[in-house]
């Protein structure tokens, strides 16, 4: 089997960088978009190893006031991925006005399941009841901090985690987490602020070491259960077909 490529399941790209470039990371990326105006700038696109997120940033008062329920169930359409969504306690946004959004997306999620990464800053419980009250299959809770009872609720729920550079520094944050519901991430250019100067979208090796190193396994093996953890995502979403071919291709190549 062709080797596999690194998964980043969160990644912050401009919608217009050339096609060139992107293949030049050799990575599997997904990108969050913040806003629905930058998820439809993303929509004619027909990247082979990116997958372009619909997403409604909880941080950004814009994309939370312009937020409309029937253009993001039309955007979902045409993606695999929603990215990036969720609430943050530290936003200008109304807590009330993100929870409205938030509880929005997971209805139509409900019924439309895509692969989700979901922001959780200083809103962790919140975020988990949220999930509680509307279950959906497919979400990641991205950059995840939450404490140990709010961690095993969310692994009940069926929920997986992507980490990346400065959330995996936080003691403990594996402690709970079984290989099957982990995932690298960049959150570039925010969560790899420590990658050095080759820090990039798509760069998680030092990430994929760390969790190798967790679970005592070695670097290749984590990369192979993340392909494997994302082949069991777009198995309970059904959300396969709508990723780009060379990806299915290496989903249905894995033993």
């Amino acid at each position: 089997m062709t080797r596999l490529l690194p998964i980043d399941l969160h990644a912050h790209i401009e919608p217009a960088i050339p096609a060139p470039d992107l293949v030049g990371l050799r990575s599997l990326i997904f990108a969050a978009t913040r806003s629905l105006d930058e998820a439809e700038l993303a929509q004619g696109r027909s990247d082979d190893w990116t997958i372009w997120g619909v997403g409604c940033h909880p941080g950004l008062v814009g994309a939370q006031r312009a937020f409309i329920p029937e253009r993001f169930e039309q955007l979902i359409t045409q993606t695999a991925c929603v990215s990036e969504v969720g609430l943050d306690e530290k936003s200008r946004v109304p807590m009330r006005l993100q929870l409205r959004t938030f509880d929005t997306v997971l209805h139509i999620l409900q019924s439309s399941p895509r692969i989700t990464s979901i922001h959780s800053v200083g809103a962790t419980d919140r975020v988990v009841h949220a999930l509680e009250a509307r279950p959906i299959q497919g979400a990641v809770l991205h950059w995840w901090l939450g404490n140990h009872d709010q961690t095993i609720r969310a692994l009940e729920l069926g929920c997986y985690f992507s980490v990346n550079l400065s959330s995996i520094r936080r003691r403990g944050i594996l402690d709970l987490i079984p290989s099957d519901r982990i995932l690298a991430e960049t959150d570039h250019p925010f969560g790899d602020r420590h990658g050095g100067a080759d820090r990039r979208p798509g760069r998680v090796s030092d990430v994929e070491a760390a969790l190798a190193k967790h679970y005592g396994v070695e670097a290749d093996t984590i990369r192979t259960q993340t392909w494997q953890n994302l082949r069991d995502l777009s198995t309970v979403t059904r959300a396969a077909g709508l990723l780009p071919r060379p990806v299915r291709v290496a989903l249905a190549a894995l033993v």
